[in-house]
C-alpha cells in the first residue's frame, strides 16, 4: 500500500472557538473511520505559521529566519498520513477530511512503499 499525506490548509489568524467544536467532532469521526479501515498511519496539528523557523545553509553556515518559508494567507494547519491502495482511495479520504474540516485538503503520495 502506498502512503499519502493529507495536508489541511487553514487561514492565518485566530480561529473562532465557538465554530471549532462541531468541526473537531466531525474530524474526530473521520479519524476514527480511517483507523477502523486500517488506513491510519499518524496525524498531527501544527502551531500557527508564525511559530515556524526556517533553516538554510549558505557557504556551509546555517542561517535561521523567524516565520514561515513562504508568506501567505493560508498555511498547513495539520496533516494526516494514511495508507491506501491507490490515489482514488486516498482522494476519498481527502474528500471526507475536507468535508469535516470545511478547509482545502491537499492529497500527495509519499515516495516509496509503506511496509505492511
Amino acid at each position: 500500500m502506498k502512503r499519502y499525506l493529507l495536508s489541511v490548509y487553514q487561514p492565518d489568524g485566530t480561529l473562532p472557538s465557538g465554530e471549532l467544536e462541531p468541526i473537531m467532532r466531525d474530524v474526530g469521526a473521520v479519524e476514527r473511520e480511517i483507523k477502523e479501515a486500517g488506513a491510519w498511519v499518524f496525524a498531527g496539528g501544527l502551531y500557527p505559521a508564525s511559530s515556524a523557523t526556517v533553516v538554510r545553509v549558505r557557504d556551509g553556515e546555517a542561517l535561521t529566519t523567524d516565520g514561515p518559508f513562504t508568506e501567505g494567507k493560508e498555511h498547513i494547519g495539520g496533516f494526516t498520513v494514511i495508507k491506501a491502495p491507490d490515489l482514488d482511495a486516498a482522494l476519498e479520504w481527502g474528500r471526507k477530511l475536507a468535508g469535516a474540516t470545511t478547509l482545502p485538503v491537499e492529497v500527495r503520495p509519499l515516495e516509496g512503499e509503506a511496509e505492511d
